[in-house]
């Protein structure tokens, strides 16, 4: 389209990102932060230099095409009123994907394409950056920024999410829940799935397979549910886990 491409990441991104990106001819900017500063950065330069800013939850195109996962569920099920599954686990950083879903459900709804019935909407984060599971266990309608935000699984290091509020509504109307989880068990996850599915999964998706204990045994789960995990990138994309989970 002959659009110039403008991007702030954090300088500890995975590489491979920053080599599509180089590739695409993108102009990148790293970053001494995490991805709320970069998303800061933007901001001031489009807000400065007159850019379109991409920012999550700035424009409404990415909300208004994560409804299409929302849209498949529906379709892959045979619409109607059981197409969509009881619970949908979902890897949660700015939020766009449970927030997308929710609204794609309930305009199907108002369509006549699905019944009332709808999925308990699950937020997955990590233990080292879980604001949005902060908050929904003390009940705020907005989630305090993370401090020291530390985790492997990158796209959902996000200490501050903008439309913290739109995902926490979504969780409590769908009578769902929130749930964070290790490293260490996301890693034990990511080598599960591969060896037990064949998907090499990113951090993220297998954070999604390594909430799935946590919630049986809270009790939010019983086994005979009609579950999806949403496993929202490769793990390729990332540096390889440790040898010995290999």
């Amino acid at each position: 389209a002959g659009i110039k491409a403008h991007i702030a990441v954090p300088r500890d991104v995975p590489p491979v990102n920053l080599v599509e990106m180089r590739m695409s001819g993108a102009d990148i900017l790293l970053v001494d932060g995490l991805i709320d500063e970069a998303g800061r950065v933007i901001h001031g330069q489009a807000t400065e230099r007159g850019w379109f800013e991409l920012n999550t939850l700035r424009e409404p195109c990415r909300q208004e095409g994560k409804k299409t996962l929302g849209f498949e569920l529906a379709e892959q099920g045979g619409w109607g009123d059981r197409c969509l599954p009881e619970v949908i686990v979902f890897p949660t950083g700015g939020g766009t994907g449970i927030v997308g879903m929710w609204k794609a459900f309930e305009e199907l709804g108002q369509l006549g394409w699905i019944g009332p019935r709808r999925p308990k909407m699950v937020v997955v984060q990590s233990t080292g950056c879980a604001p949005l599971v902060r908050a929904f266990e003390q009940g705020a309608d907005h989630a305090d920024p993370w401090q020291g935000a530390t985790t492997i699984a990158a796209g959902i290091r996000v200490p501050s999410a903008i439309g913290d509020y739109l995902v926490l509504k979504a969780v409590r109307e769908s009578r769902g829940t929130a749930v964070a989880v290790s490293d260490d068990q996301i890693l034990a996850a990511q080598s599960a799935m591969a060896s037990e599915t064949g998907i090499y999964a990113s951090p993220e998706g297998a954070a999604t397979w390594a909430a799935l204990k946590p919630l049986r045994q809270r009790g939010f789960l019983t086994g005979d549910e009609d579950v999806v995990l949403f496993s929202t990138g490769i793990g390729i994309k990332y540096e390889p886990p440790p040898q010995s989970l290999i």
